[in-house]
């Protein structure tokens, strides 16, 4: 009976493949995140994150609301889409996900619906397809569920189970109500952070561990001073196999460093030895702000990608303006270098490559930052309005044009990547 039943999942897992793949995507592709996108996004992770331990929560998503979430989760992590409909008190999903070059295709399509069976319970599977091939609802949901039990997905899969205690499916909306408790926070928390805790992320703290113990007190830390060295490292340890993910630990872990305070805010454990000893600043022409925004950037890109990381660095300066140092040309010019850097180390294994090389051989910072300080800064809302209108104004558009030539025009960036 065993060998029946994993004969019958290879072929099912053999068909699937051979029914998914291929050369026209379900879903149209080249998803965009908008300005409104964010602020929604922000507003449904604030509702969430009102809810206090040992409470009862409820979150409501409508259609859109869905589509948001999904692309965003789908473009974090690959070139992907969804799209996601509420029809008939069912969740119908599409979904088209980019498949490395191989001779089959360069898609894989899948459809399924959700619904719930009597009333309010959790959603089961109502119907799935792979690319064209109908598979029967209840045979599909026990392979799924035989495959996430038995691999590294069912620690994620009883993360975000286990709090829900029922979902409601109607016409216009998704309620979700679910029970916020201590142990599944530390849960998440432990999970969601494991990565920090690598042994390759260990190698590169520890460079700049000595890096920093070797500094010369007497000078300005340079941002340079730790990039530099770190890809080196990187180019020695990588292959194009593994070149991203290192390049990813290098930014990961510089970021960590040059923005100390909020990275703790966000790790289970201390930045290892780097909290210990001697703490110096880090500088970008003689300004610890455009280090800070330049890595935090390069991270955020690295880390989700540089849609996400452009229109936060234009957040931060628009809330600036209204009451903080006041909005910065500056700042988002560093901004916008970083999400530069941090897309060209992770886009494509040959590009890591060739930024570890390039980065192993720059003179100074001026190499990967140019030089910002004549933009204007400490602008305060009403000043903002009277020059520039809005970001989508041809004044501000001018100026956002002229970084942007500025960066392409920069040694490291003026590449043919």
């Amino acid at each position: 009976m065993f060998l029946l039943l994993l004969s019958a999942i290879v072929i099912l897992c053999a068909m699937l493949i051979f029914f998914s793949v291929s050369n026209k995507p379900d879903v149209a592709m080249g998803w965009t995140l908008t300005r409104e996108d964010i602020a929604r996004a922000k507003k449904i992770l604030h509702e969430g994150s009102k809810t206090k331990p040992d409470e009862i929560g409820i979150i409501e998503l409508t259609q859109p609301d869905m589509n948001l979430a999904a692309n965003y989760l789908l473009n974090r992590y690959s070139k992907s889409a969804a799209k996601i409909e509420l029809k008939n008190n069912m969740l119908r999903f599409t979904v088209t996900m980019t498949l490395p070059e191989n001779i089959l295709g360069q898609y894989v399509n899948i459809s399924f619906r959700l619904g719930n069976n009597n009333g309010i319970e959790l959603p089961h599977l109502k119907k799935f397809k792979a690319g064209k091939l109908l598979v029967p609802a209840k045979f599909a949901a026990f392979v799924i569920n035989k495959i996430i039990r038995n691999t590294s997905l069912n620690d994620y899969f009883i993360l975000a189970t286990h709090p829900i205690k029922y979902v409601k499916i109607d016409q216009q909306k998704v309620t979700i109500v679910y029970y916020s408790s201590r142990e599944t926070l530390i849960q998440a928390r432990n999970l969601l952070t494991q990565s920090t805790d690598s042994p390759g992320l260990d190698i590169y703290r520890q460079k700049l561990a000595e890096i920093i113990a070797q500094h010369d007190p007497g000078w300005r830390l340079s941002l340079a001073d730790l990039l530099k060295p770190l890809f080196e490292l990187a180019y020695q340890r990588s292959t194009l196999e593994n070149a991203i993910d290192e390049n990813k630990m290098v930014i990961m872990a510089v970021n960590d460093y040059v923005n100390k305070r909020e990275s703790k805010i966000f790790l289970s454990r201390p930045l290892s030895n780097l909290t210990s000893g001697q703490q110096y600043s880090v500088f970008l022409y003689k300004r610890i702000d455009l280090a800070q925004h330049f890595i935090a950037s390069a991270a955020l890109t690295a880390s989700v990608n540089g849609q996400v990381a452009k229109i936060a660095g234009e957040e931060k300066e628009l809330s600036d303006a209204q009451g903080g140092s006041g909005f910065s040309f500056i700042d988002l010019a560093a901004d916008k270098a970083g999400t530069r850097f941090g897309e060209m180390a992770t886009s494509s294994p040959e590009n890591a490559r060739k930024i570890q090389k390039a980065m192993s051989g720059i003179k100074d910072y001026s190499d990967f930052m140019p030089d910002p300080r004549d933009l204007p800064e400490h602008m305060d809302e009403t000043e903002f309005k009277q020059r520039y209108q809005s970001i989508d104004s041809p004044a501000y558009q001018a100026i956002s044009k002229q970084i942007d030539a500025r960066i392409a025009a920069t040694p490291i960036y003026n590449t043919n990547y």
